[in-house]
């Protein structure tokens, strides 16, 4: 590993806060996946957004730009697609049922100091712990 290995975290981690910031200044709304993928399939009942379709190009936009300058990664997906879609399912209806995502509450809610995003990323980060210890200790990991 090199010594620079925390470069892309950090920039990553730089821009996603950039982005959050920019968004709600120049928006007036939070930077929440789930709110905006929502909105770019038209599942808000207001239809389709071409805010939400443009957030989202720009993010896969981006993904696609990262991925083109790190070709040195070795990804290997051991789960079965089966439990991946299972765990997606999972996933979105929690970020249902907890009104918002991980950027929406941890990124922008934590950054507004709003109460519900502080116990809505307690909340999912205790879940997340436990559901690593279990699956990895207890379990031994799920193929």
């Amino acid at each position: 590993m090199s010594e620079l290995s925390f470069i892309w975290p950090l920039s990553g981690g730089l821009l996603i806060g950039l982005s959050a910031a920019l968004f709600l200044l120049l928006n007036g709304r939070i930077a929440g996946i789930s709110g905006l993928t929502a909105s770019a399939f038209g599942w808000t009942g207001v239809g389709i957004s071409l805010l939400g379709i443009g957030f989202l190009g720009g993010i896969l936009a981006g993904a696609a730009i990262a991925f083109a300058y790190i070709r040195h990664v070795d990804l290997t997906i051991t789960a079965s697609p089966v439990l991946l879609i299972i765990a997606g399912l999972l996933v979105g209806f929690g970020t249902r049922l907890g009104s918002g995502c991980t950027s929406g509450h941890g990124v922008c809610g934590l950054a507004r100091l709003s109460q519900r995003s502080i116990v809505a990323t307690m909340t999912f980060m205790a879940v997340a712990a436990a559901t690593v210890y279990v699956t990895r200790h207890l379990i031994g990991g799920l193929s």
